[in-house]
């Protein structure tokens, strides 16, 4: 028999080789807590045991998710997207229920005519719709997120269904254990359920946002964290603890204190306390979850499997597909919001388990569902990941709209030569755009973000809406012909993505690269980046200017600090390019920098920086860009080629005669 230590000690290693698994093969965590919950689960290995305590625990997984669902509820934003979320959202739920329990009543009065028995009643129909009904999140939001796509117009339409489904997960949840009754009996207790939520919610929304406010405040003043993380946990068990007292249910409380909360300005640091929580007993839940499957299940009805999978996925996409087009998507657009909402959700899960308990879905059926909907989600990376290719097979009008896309790109770009392509238009390439403008640069910005391309556009700048990503808008934004590359967001998979289409198409283009920190800036360089600039560092060297300034330094002094911190950060930024404006004696005695290129049949090549020995001409080698646009580091055992670019560092007279000796001998 395990104690308590053991079995918990078999979660976590478990937890932690599913998620490795799931990291290493990029897919979602969610996938491999639910895989190695039916590999120790009773019905396998039987390593661990679905004990009530395990169960209880896991409960607050659910508690955690609610909240954090609360905490991206708010009316701005809902208003913004009502008609996304309170139409295509609200249909999409109710006629997927309405579906599932049309079907049931077909099928129950199929097999009473072939005199067989059907055991799924209305109550447990309404609960699988229900189930049906939920995407998941978790997995469609990283992808699309991964993928730029969260501002696309098939990515807000995605989000806005995404919203609604969760929101919908309350009102199941108080629903679901009122239909274990019968008759009046049933009527009563939703009558008695919902209005006690309805009080609740009034109670707790109409003046729960200024008394939450005001104790936050009062923590927040102690200046402990522990206080603040400790309050905030009793925040949200409690509320948690009065719906469920008060005969709703945990999830409920928790949903409420996640409103409340994202009313307030500790919204951010919120969610950044919570999350460890959140994360970890959220991945239990769904190790208990995976413990209700059976193997067996797959191996001896598996064409049922096969069939709960494909039939709800496929239903699912025509109807989220055709709603959109009813909402005057584009084909394309359309098409792209189903495929992306076809699969199974987290919240599936909770629904479907909670029905299971409350003995309205009879415990065979419960097996294969779990299975079809596991199934289900471990295809959606696959979907998503090929939805270009069968959005074309299946519009033909979805590839000359994106035609159009792109020749909108060119239009603007054809006549503009040696620019920069901005990628992203937020307020980093906003910035840059405006000192470009300055000094009478031309530039291109391509940026996802409808509204923000549509104004930008209107107020007469060079932007356009376009994927950086993706190699046919680089093209059409004139990479072949642009002087630099930009990346102005902070996102290293998207960044890694443009490097290697700018690298493969126009490897002679430098590309600039912004980042948080330095964490990725050798995986950045090593994709061909001629420049990483994370803002940590560059916000600390203006913070040590400032501090340096006001303790009475020098300013001149302060100056040349910062500039000596930059010159040993960034390579390109080590003394200066000489131009014709640069004529006074001070300056022509300073150290600048100057590229020297080698013939393609150099004497040097094969040779190593060290044996060349540049240092005893009094230079040194900043950097070294080969022919194929790959920017080196300078060390003494780089290998020169011919063809190669060397950008050299030192007085005038040291780069002359570095010149003559690498390009004389």
């Amino acid at each position: 028999m395990l104690t308590a230590l053991d079995l918990t000690l078999v979660y976590l290693i478990a937890a932690v080789l599913g998620v490795v698994v799931c990291r290493s093969l990029k897919l979602p965590p969610i996938l491999g807590y639910l895989v190695v919950g039916v590999l120790i689960g009773p019905n396998a290995l039987a390593l661990a045991s679905d004990v009530p305590g395990v169960q209880h625990l896991a409960e607050f997984g659910v508690v955690f998710l609610m909240f954090a669902i609360g905490l991206e509820f708010n009316l701005p934003k809902l208003h913004s997207m009502r008609s996304m979320v309170f139409g295509l959202g609200l249909l999409q739920v109710v006629i997927t229920i309405g579906g599932t329990m049309a079907g049931n009543l077909l099928l129950r009065w199929l097999f009473g005519v072939m005199g067989w028995a059907w055991d799924l009643g209305w109550q447990g129909a309404l609960v699988l719709g229900a189930a049906m009904a939920m995407s998941s999140t978790a997995i469609v939001v990283k992808l699309m997120a991964e993928r730029l796509e969260l501002e696309s117009e098939h990515g807000r339409r995605v989000v806005g269904v995404l919203l609604f489904q969760d929101l919908a997960v309350v009102p199941l949840l108080v629903l679901i254990p009122a239909l274990g009754g019968s008759g009046s009996a049933m009527l009563q207790s939703l009558g008695w359920a919902g209005l006690k939520a309805t009080l609740l919610l009034v109670l707790l929304l109409t003046g729960g946002q200024h008394l939450m406010r005001r104790w936050l405040t009062l923590v927040a003043r102690r200046k402990s964290q522990e206080l603040f993380m400790l309050n905030l946990l009793l925040v949200t068990l409690g509320l948690a603890w009065l719906t469920e007292h008060a005969g709703l249910s945990l999830a409920l409380g928790a949903f409420v204190a996640g409103m409340l909360i994202a009313e307030t300005e500790y919204k951010h640091q919120v969610e950044l306390d919570i999350r460890p929580f959140h994360d970890v007993l959220l991945g239990l839940f769904f190790i208990t979850i995976g413990m209700r499957l059976d193997w067996q299940t797959l191996v001896f009805q598996w064409p049922l499997v096969i069939i709960l999978t494909l039939v709800p996925t496929l239903a699912k996409f025509v109807l989220v597909a055709g709603l959109a087009k009813l909402f005057k998507a584009p084909t394309g657009v359309a098409l792209r919001t189903g495929l992306y909402l076809a699969q199974a959700g987290e919240f599936g899960f909770v629904l479907l388990t909670l029905g299971a308990q409350q003995n309205l879905i009879a415990a065979q059926w419960v097996s294969p569902v779990l299975a079809a909907m596991v199934l289900s989600m471990l295809l959606t990376p696959i979907i998503i990941e090929h939805s270009n290719r069968i959005v074309m097979k299946l519009s033909a009008s979805d590839w000359l709209l994106q035609s159009v896309q792109l020749t909108t790109i060119a239009k603007k770009s054809i006549k503009t030569d040696a620019h920069v392509i901005i990628c992203g238009y937020g307020r980093s390439g906003q910035n840059l755009a405006t000192l470009l403008e300055a000094e009478h640069i031309p530039y291109m910005a391509l940026d996802l973000d409808p509204d923000r391309v549509r104004q930008a556009a209107a107020a007469g700048k060079s932007v356009v809406f376009g994927d950086a990503a993706r190699l046919p808008s680089l093209i059409a934004a004139g990479l072949t012909r642009a002087s630099a590359v930009v990346i102005s967001y902070h996102d290293t998979p998207s960044a890694l993505k443009v490097l290697h289409e700018v690298r493969g198409h126009a490897p002679h283009v430098p590309v600039v690269v912004r980042t948080i920190d330095d964490t990725d800036l050798e995986k950045l360089r090593a994709a061909g980046a001629t420049e990483v600039v994370p803002e940590a560092i560059e916000g600390s060297l203006m913070l040590a200017s400032h501090a340096l300034a006001l303790v009475g330094v020098p300013m001149r002094r302060v100056l040349r600090i910062a500039r000596d911190a930059r010159d040993r950060r960034y390579g390109l930024l080590r003394g200066y390019f000489h131009g014709a404006d640069d004529d006074t004696l001070e300056e022509r005695d300073q150290e600048r920098l100057q590229s020297i290129s080698l013939p393609m049949a150099s004497l040097l090549e094969g040779r190593t920086l060290g044996e060349v020995g540049l240092a005893g001409w009094g230079v040194s080698v900043v950097s070294v860009r080969r022919p194929n646009g790959a920017v080196k580091e300078a060390s003494d055992e780089l290998v020169l080629q011919g063809g190669d670019t060397l950008v050299v560092s030192g007085t005038p007279e040291a780069i002359a005669r570095a010149e003559h000796g690498l390009l004389v001998g």
